[in-house]
């Protein structure tokens, strides 16, 4: 149990928000990539993007 409840700190941690976006530009990248397409740039603008939302609701949330 207490395994468990580790890997949902590690991997949802504070904002689950954005472990969701992560797992969301994983499977458009591969449902691209199985496509054909070049997809190499999805995951590095779903960070930028997650990242962002991510410190503007945190700086939110602290004024």
């Amino acid at each position: 149990m207490r395994f468990l409840h580790f890997c949902y700190d590690f991997v949802v941690g504070d904002d689950w928000t954005v472990a969701a976006g992560v797992v969301i530009a994983l499977a458009a990248t591969a449902l691209l990539a199985g496509l054909g397409i070049a997809a190499w740039w999805l995951l590095p603008l779903a960070v930028v993007l997650l990242l962002g939302l991510s410190l503007r609701r945190a700086s939110r949330l602290r004024a």
